[in-house]
């Protein structure tokens, strides 16, 4: 974000350092989280969330495919993320397609562990059907509505949310010969609910001067020296981590930033998960 006086800068750089934030926040207090599910009906799973002014939406989709021959017993997830030229007019041209390549690479890393999969917060074993033959392939959707800052970790609860509405058709699978590929019958009417117990939360700290903040607006982040994400599940494990930003940070200062957010994460998936399971609630109802 360009076009801030010097005044503004010092107000922000000086609200931070004071704890106090120009919307009233303190250094790691977030914004009001607002979470809606089942927004985009013909998906598999899907959900809203808005924190301050910035409103993203994630959807699932799931298809049959193939295993990889690297990786038999599991599924595949894609992950990718679309900034709507509509949220912010840097992201018209160019500016939104780097963004969105930037973004999707981001959450790969935080969601889906390395190439092998391990330590991933979506267990892609989940997803395997026929060993080496049969699995489900989830094609994951992000879409930036508004951005007024951290979409990293609205982007990554839009996904916790949405995988947890997703439901997958119970798959009948017919006994064929070894060197076939089987038969498979998907039921309309039973369905299994996509285990998300441990897909993570994000939460990036964003630094500004000496200290670093939370749920950082557009403004503060055009301040920031650097920014280190990192997902955490309900566990305490961390799933993945990513920085971005020029300024080198010192290794004691990178584990004092993983501390505070497995700290902040306890409370983070509490709230995520009650909202989510309020969400789910008023859905059905309607």
């Amino acid at each position: 974000m360009g076009g801030l006086s010097t005044g503004e800068k010092n107000f922000i750089n000086g609200g931070v350092a004071q704890d106090l934030r120009t919307d009233g926040r303190k250094r790691l207090t977030y914004r009001p989280i607002y979470i809606t599910t089942g927004v985009i009906p013909q998906a598999n799973g899907s959900a809203r969330v808005k924190m301050g002014a910035t409103d993203v939406i994630a959807s699932v989709k799931a298809e049959l495919g193939r295993p990889t021959a690297a990786y038999p017993d599991k599924g595949k997830v894609s992950i990718n993320v679309d900034c709507s030229p509509t949220a912010e007019p840097t992201f018209e041209g160019r500016g939104g397609e780097e963004l969105s390549s930037e973004l999707s690479m981001a959450l790969q890393r935080c969601l889906l562990g390395g190439k092998s999969g391990a330590g991933a917060g979506i267990d892609r074993s989940s997803l395997s059907i026929v060993e080496g033959k049969i699995c489900w392939d989830l094609y994951i959707e992000g879409l930036v509505v508004s951005s007024d800052g951290n979409l990293l970790d609205a982007l990554g609860a839009a996904i916790k949310a949405a995988l947890s509405n997703t439901a997958l058709p119970k798959v009948q699978v017919a006994s064929v010969a070894a060197d076939e590929q089987p038969e498979v019958d998907l039921s309309s009417e039973e369905f299994l609910q996509f285990d998300t117990s441990g897909v993570p939360v994000i939460i990036t700290l964003t630094k500004v001067g000496k200290h670093y903040i939370v749920d950082a607006t557009s403004e503060e982040e055009s301040q920031m020296s650097s920014a280190v994400s990192v997902s955490v599940n309900r566990q305490g494990h961390i799933c993945g981590m990513t920085k971005r930003g020029g300024a080198g940070l010192d290794p004691s200062v990178i584990l004092d930033m993983v501390s505070v957010a497995k700290h902040l994460s306890e409370q983070l998936i509490i709230k995520l998960e009650s909202d989510i399971a309020a969400a789910e609630a008023y859905e059905e109802e309607e």
